[in-house]
């Protein structure tokens, strides 16, 4: 039995089950059959073709990254052959074909140990040698405006271990320099860094004299130690300083611990050691407020910090110290006064709701925290989440040096109709495996044109009970419930009509008002019909003339309804900001075919009716349209609405459990589906999804369609 080099419990061999995914690995076997599945491995690119990458893992085994498994165009790769890249084991086959995963670790520094996985050893698995240590995990320090250049250097194990320790030997017990926090009792029981100590008062014990000794020599010391700021460090080089904050990673070399300290002026590594591999202070976890002493040194141009003893804040102290960093971390990122694109009074009136919003996401980037963007999979839904991720992406290029850092902490996932329940599980499923296996931080959630209805209710409340931050951007009415469900909510209260996009753009100019040129086309586009003026001449100005706008708006629906649940992240970018002209016109042609096509089967097969004054042209989508190929109902149902509207007049579409509602005239759904539920009893009538969608058992199918003509007839 051994100890797993990450949480130091009891294991066969170097890493317990439910770490084997944090440690990269590096291969000394001569077959493929020697690899263990689902483990990462350190590679070296060995060449390209159309279907992906191979890559060597060792002498005489090679496995392929296919591009399938790849979170980027292949194109946009830019590795060359040599270069060291890391990948996963997927599995190897009978023919000894190794399949491989994408790793969004790419050093490393970013995986919280390294091991050898070598068959022909005893051990099968052991720390590699100092002379084997190919990376360099010296420890950097980030202040708040990071120089990516400067953080993007390899680690050495090597250096920090011979740094820590200062000698050959593992240092005696006894020899351990006292800690130096008041009232703190060091334990003895290990070496340098062994034990965290706390801030309990030592129980009354017949001490010697030496111990006492040492006491009062702690007390001295710790007295001549000043707190300081990581953005001060720089003049402190060779001084023992005494910094506060929260620990936000850590990491296991094959030398010290590495222990990554936040305070409210920016991040700093720091090194512990006890001996080679062995986890110092293992009490010591992701999010705990600690008070540190160590010596500031400098190499290779960069700063870190040899950890000399290390407690754990709690009560009062932690309070003092938690407050101070959020205030600090508030200001930080609280945007500057913002112009807006454009005189529109419905986004100028939540102006201070949109900087709470701007503030929740400049914070959530500062804290290394993911932003995970919801948004509906509508052409609205699709700008306003792109609005935000153009203007979150370039953020956290500045403030993270990893090339894949865009992946890793910003993700935009669409919705096929509202956020509820099925949704919020595979969030927090991943949000929570994520940050059991990975470390990550909780997400900030952001609701994009969607989220102020009271289907979304429950699936904010699985976000709530863990934590996750909400934030809901959306043009909707906001239903009873929803502001107290939510941390920050910007929607529209006045009568002005406006779009999601439209507020959504205003979020991003605050996140970052350097996107601006980029935005000006998006709000235009957002209107399906009857854009405001502001935004049609904003949208002129940058470009795009009326037809251009309603082309992309095509290009962007198609492309909306096609794998509906993926972020198409590169071909959005594409259709939006790369001025790909010649991309939208193919695509917004095929929307107009596709469309064509299916009104006029549907207008052929229109049930017209007429009741109370009101006029309905009722689709049985089920028999009448392709339910499985573009275009989808809603975008039907609204162009064989303009094609027939004429004074009071309603268009159902009609399916197997569900009815949607088109009209000329205000019409609250939810009150239609209340008076159909009390003439059909026991059909399940409910507005669900939106405002302008009826869910129904389909067994009641026909006497709910009458009902629901009737309804909308007493109320017109």
């Amino acid at each position: 039995m051994g100890s797993c080099i990450i949480c130091g419990t009891s294991t066969d061999g170097r890493i317990c089950s439910s770490h084997e995914e944090d440690v990269v690995f590096e291969f000394k076997g001569k077959h493929a059959n020697q690899l263990t599945s689902g483990r990462f491995y350190r590679g070296t690119v060995d060449g390209y073709a159309d279907f992906g990458v191979f890559v060597d893992i060792g002498d005489h085994v090679t496995g392929l990254l296919h591009r399938s498994e790849i979170d980027r165009r292949l194109e946009s790769l830019t590795w060359e052959p040599g270069d060291t890249v890391y990948v996963q084991v997927k599995g190897v086959r009978d023919n000894g074909n190794i399949d491989l995963g994408w790793s969004i670790r790419q050093a490393d520094r970013e995986f919280r140990g390294a091991l050898v996985d070598d068959p022909s050893s005893d051990e099968g698995t052991y720390l590699p040698d100092d002379t084997d240590e190919d990376d360099d995990p010296t420890p950097t320090v980030t202040t708040s405006s990071p120089d990516p250049e400067a953080s993007s250097q390899d680690d050495d194990s090597q250096a920090e271990s011979d740094d820590a320790s200062e000698s050959d030997e593992t240092p005696d017990p006894t020899d351990a320099e006292p800690d130096r926090r008041e009232g703190a009792k060091a334990e003895s029981s290990t070496p340098n860094g062994g034990a965290v100590v706390t801030q309990e008062p030592a129980e009354e014990t017949t001490e010697t004299a030496e111990t006492a000794e040492t006491a009062e020599s702690t007390e001295e010391q710790a007295a001549d130690v000043e707190r300081a700021s990581i953005e001060t460090l720089n003049d402190q080089v060779g001084d023992v300083v005494r910094l506060e904050g929260r620990i936000v990673g850590v990491r296991q070399t094959s030398g010290p611990t590495v222990f990554e300290l936040r305070d409210e002026s920016g991040i700093v590594d720091c090194a512990a050691f006890v001996e080679a591999g062995v986890r110092a202070y293992p009490d010591v976890e992701m999010g705990d407020l600690v008070r540190l002493d160590g010596e500031v040194r400098e190499r290779r141009g960069e700063l870190q910090i040899e950890t000399e003893a290390l407690v754990v804040l709690e009560d009062d102290d932690a309070a003092t110290v938690s407050s101070r960093m959020d205030d600090a971390m508030d200001e930080r990122a609280r945007p500057p006064e913002t112009e807006l694109l454009a005189d529109d009074d419905a986004v100028a009136a939540v102006l201070d709701d949109t900087r709470d919003a701007a503030t929740a996401i400049r914070r959530a980037i500062i804290e290394s925290r993911p932003v995970v963007v919801r948004h509906d999979a509508t052409v609205d839904g699709y700008l306003a989440g792109a609005a935000i991720e153009r203007a979150v992406l370039p953020l956290v290029r500045e403030e993270h040096a990893s090339s894949d850092a865009v992946y890793h902490y910003f993700d935009r996932r669409p919705l096929e109709t509202v956020y509820d329940m099925d949704d919020a599980t595979k969030d927090v499923t991943s949000m929570l495996s994520n940050r059991d296996r990975h470390d990550e931080k909780l997400p900030l959630m952001v609701f994009a044109g969607v989220g102020a209805t009271r289907d979304s209710l429950d699936g904010f409340g699985l976000l709530d009970v863990y934590g996750a931050e909400r934030v809901v951007v959306d043009a909707g009415t906001v239903d009873e419930g929803v502001a107290d469900a939510t941390d920050v909510l910007v929607t529209p209260d006045t009568d002005d009509a406006t779009s999601a996009t439209a507020l959504a753009s205003a979020v991003a100019l605050h996140v970052n008002d350097g996107v601006r040129e980029d935005l000006r086309h998006l709000p235009a586009a957002s209107f399906w019909e009857d854009a405001p003026a502001e935004y049609v001449d904003l949208a002129a100005d940058a470009g795009y003339k009326t037809s251009d706008v309603e082309h992309l708006q095509e290009a962007i629906a198609l492309e909306a309804y096609y794998q509906s649940y993926e972020d198409k992240r590169e071909l959005v970018e594409d259709l939006l900001f790369d001025d790909s002209e010649s991309l939208v016109e193919s695509i917004s042609e095929q929307f107009r075919e596709k469309l064509a096509t299916e009104v006029e089967t549907a207008e052929a097969n229109l049930e017209e009716r007429a009741e109370g004054g009101v006029a309905f042209a009722v689709l049985d989508t089920d028999s009448f349209t392709h339910r499985f190929d573009f275009p989808s109902t809603d975008i039907l149902l609204d162009e064989v609405h303009r094609r027939n509207r004429d004074g009071s007049f309603v268009t159902l579409g009609v399916a197997t459990d569900e009815l949607h509602v088109r009209s000329t005239f205000d019409l609250d759904t939810r009150a239609v589906a209340e008076a159909a539920r009390e003439n059909v009893e026991n059909a399940g009538i409910d507005a669900r999804g939106g405002r302008d969608r009826i869910e129904f058992v389909a067994g009641e199918r026909d006497a709910v369609v009458d009902a629901v003509v009737a309804a909308i007839a007493d109320l017109a």
